[in-house]
C-alpha cells in the first residue's frame, strides 16, 4: 500500500527500497492506530521529484488527532494553528513573502517537498514511531533525490541538521532554529530561511520558490 502511492517516479528511484518500505508498512500496522489516516502517510510522495526544488525537513507527524495530514508542519483548514506553524507565518511574513491563508500544501505544488523523518504516529504520542525505521528510508529518499537534482534544504533545529550532513555537496543546506515555541526566538525568528533558500536556488541556477500563501 505505502509504496504504491508513491508517485510512480519515487516507485523508480526507490525501488530497492521497497522490501524496506513493506517491513515498515507491517510495523506500523501492527501498532494499531496511526497518524496520520493511513491513506495520507504518503502523501508528500506523491507528487512528481522532478519538480522539488526545496524540501523543509520535519521530525514526525502532529500527534493530535485531526492535525497530522501528511505534510511535514502542514494541518487542514478547519484545524487550530499549532504553534510552530504560528512561528513560520510570523517568519515567512517577516521576510517579505505575503501571508493571506494558511494552506501549507500550496507549497508542495510549488517545487517544495515537506517531509518529516518519522511519517507516522501514534495519538497523543509524538515520536512514537521513531524506531520503526522510517528515518533510514526518508534519508535514502534524500539521498537518491539529491543523487538526481540539486536542491535546497531548510533544515530547522539539530534533528534536521544532523540528516543534512549525509547528504551530498550539491544540496544546498539552509539552516535555522527550529519554528518550536521553546526555540523559535533563539534562531528561527528572524532567520529568513525563505529568501535564503531562493538566493541559493539563483547561484545554482534554478528558479526561486513562491513562498507566498
Amino acid at each position: 500500500m505505502f509504496f504504491e502511492q508513491m508517485h510512480p517516479t519515487w516507485q523508480s528511484w526507490l525501488a530497492s527500497s521497497k522490501p524496506e518500505l513493506d517491513a515498515i508498512e507491517s510495523r506500523v500496522i501492527s501498532a494499531g492506530e496511526i497518524l496520520p489516516a493511513k491513506e495520507l502517510v504518503m502523501r508528500a510522495f506523491t507528487a512528481d521529484p522532478k519538480n522539488i526544488r526545496a524540501v523543509i525537513l520535519g521530525q514526525d507527524p502532529y500527534p493530535t488527532p485531526g492535525d497530522a495530514v501528511g505534510l511535514a508542519f502542514a494541518v487542514s483548514a478547519e484545524i487550530k494553528t499549532p504553534r510552530s506553524l504560528k512561528n513560520i507565518f510570523i517568519e515567512l511574513e517577516n521576510d517579505g513573502f505575503e501571508v493571506s491563508g494558511s494552506l501549507l500544501e500550496l507549497w508542495s505544488t510549488r517545487g517544495v517537498l515537506l517531509l518529516n523523518t518519522a511519517l507516522t504516529t501514534r495519538p497523543g504520542e509524538a515520536g512514537a514511531h521513531s524506531n520503526l525505521g522510517w528515518d533510514r528510508f526518508t534519508l535514502k529518499a534524500l539521498q537518491v533525490l539529491a543523487e538526481n537534482q540539486s536542491f535546497a534544504l531548510l533544515a530547522w533545529g539539530n534533528h534536521a541538521k544532523n540528516v543534512s550532513g549525509s547528504l551530498p555537496d550539491n544540496v544546498q543546506v539552509i539552516e535555522s532554529a527550529h519554528p518550536s515555541p521553546l526555540s523559535a526566538s533563539r534562531g528561527f525568528l528572524g532567520s529568513k530561511p525563505f529568501s535564503r533558500a531562493n538566493q541559493a536556488l539563483k547561484a545554482i541556477g534554478l528558479e526561486p520558490i513562491d513562498w507566498s500563501l
